[in-house]
């Protein structure tokens, strides 16, 4: 298969990572045609890696919605064919890693992906941007065009990158995405100057090159793509517009009539369901603190419905609103007996802090860290289907995961809510439905040092 036109990525220096190493300054598409990406090799001095138990086996495969439209468009009734698969116990899709080769301050780094991942290093160190990435992938895989994931795409190019005789630059991510295929390996070259378009990408499972797309005329807004077939025709060859990511298109495009063909189904089926299960939480104070109008009851980014999705919960998902009430009383000053709903006369709900035989404390008279911890504590109890988030209509509810993407978790925290949402993160992770990747300020990160389950990446080095 072909590989992708080269762009200029630069090279910036980044954190002790030994592995996938990239000799050259420039983006010249993911790796070459049927090589293995290695699986996570950090500094053992940078990473700090408990032992976890991997997801929850769960039976039966499922089939990948997609986004279908005009002229190529991914759009909401795209399926994968996988009729005939053999439904055997399977581990629910998770990504364990993030490669940033060429990534704003990020050089040639990777990233292992636990259970419950924390991010932690000083200031400028390129905590967030490894997150921004995390999520850049996830909204891809959802079928977001290019321009909507990165509407400032020229900041992502490393700062020491120089154009190419074109005067082109560009950036390189990628992740790898465990499940029952084994790890499937996506790897993304992106140009953002002077176009932002998609110049080249590689899925690769099992040692084979699944997928792979590259720019050959630059003057039309598209790639070739080259995907895995194993019938009478080894390869199969079309255009797929340069703004998309190829692996969300491949049930729309992929028959699945050959052994070849249901590979490659099942390694995009894996990868699209590992990154559509991420879910941006940046709890917002300020705009929790004013009753709400009741709704439907799904958690925004941020958080500002929290009274109508704990109306919600209230009724309808009793035993984790009890729960949750239990999790306040470790997380708030003074005693908490109970988290209840009051309906307003003007229609509005709000939430109150039950006190026993105490007046009832409304949530807008706490501090902005016990909002914040009281959110992320529902989003780490709900999962999916209480949250504002792309769920995947043909996956089961059981089957159903959450990445949680938590920038500046710690924020606005003291030691002891930050102690008690690690441990509640680690305790719910356990069950293989939920992982968290955040990031920690030095402080939070020595606490969650000494809680075990907890993988530390340490960005200072």
């Amino acid at each position: 298969m072909s590989s992708a036109a080269p762009v200029s990525s630069g090279g910036v220096s980044g954190p002790r990572v030994s592995e996938p190493r990239v000799a050259e300054d420039r983006v010249s598409g993911p790796r070459a045609p049927g090589s293995r990406v290695p699986g996570p090799q950090t500094s053992g001095s940078r990473v700090s890696v408990p032992e976890a138990r991997g997801p929850v086996a769960a039976e039966g495969r499922v089939a990948v919605e997609g986004r279908a439209g005009a002229e190529g468009r991914v759009g909401a009734e795209g399926r994968a064919a996988t009729e005939g698969r053999v439904g055997a116990l399977c581990a629910r899709p998770a990504v364990t890693e993030l490669r940033l080769s060429a990534f704003a301050g990020h050089r040639s780094a990777v990233y292992p992906l636990g259970p419950v991942t924390l991010f932690a290093g000083p200031s400028g160190s390129g905590k967030s941007t490894t997150l921004r990435a995390y999520e850049a992938l996830a909204r891809l895989g959802a079928g977001d065009t290019l321009d909507e994931v990165f509407p400032d795409a020229a900041d992502c190019v490393p700062e020491r990158a120089r154009p190419d005789a074109q005067g082109r630059r560009g950036f390189r991510i990628g992740c790898t995405v465990d499940g029952p295929e084994g790890p499937v390996h996506l790897d993304l070259a992106v140009q953002a100057e002077p176009r932002l378009r998609i110049v080249g990408e590689r899925l690769t499972g099992r040692g084979r090159t699944l997928l792979a797309t590259a720019l050959r005329d630059p003057g039309r807004s598209t790639v070739q793509a080259e995907w895995h077939t194993a019938g009478s025709t080894p390869v199969t060859r079309a255009p797929f517009p340069d703004d998309l990511l190829g692996t969300a298109l491949l049930p729309l495009r992929v028959a699945g009539k050959t052994q070849g063909q249901l590979e490659v189904l099942a390694a995009a089926e894996q990868v699209v369901i590992g990154l559509r299960s991420a879910f941006a939480c940046d709890p917002r104070p300020e705009r929790m603190r004013a009753p709400v109008p009741p709704g439907a009851g799904r958690l925004r980014r941020g958080c500002g419905n929290l009274a109508e999705v704990l109306h919600r919960t209230h009724t309808d998902c009793p035993r984790r609103h009890h729960r949750l009430a239990a999790v306040a009383g470790a997380g708030c000053v003074g005693p908490v007996t109970g988290l209840g709903v009051q309906e307003l006369p003007e229609g509005t709900v709000r939430a109150v802090l039950e006190r026993g035989g105490r007046p009832a404390t409304p949530l807008g008279r706490l501090g902005d860290g016990e909002l914040r911890y009281l959110a992320l504590a529902l989003t780490l109890l709900t999962g999916p289907g209480v949250l504002e988030m792309d769920r995947i209509a043909e996956v089961p509810d059981a089957m159903q995961s959450l990445t949680l993407l938590a920038d500046g978790l710690d924020r606005g925290l003291d030691r002891r809510q930050v102690g008690e949402l690690l441990r509640l993160a680690t305790d719910i992770a356990a069950d293989g439905h939920i992982r968290v990747a955040g990031t920690v300020g030095e402080r939070a990160a020595g606490e969650a040092r000494r809680t075990p389950g907890v993988t530390v990446v340490d960005l200072g080095g």
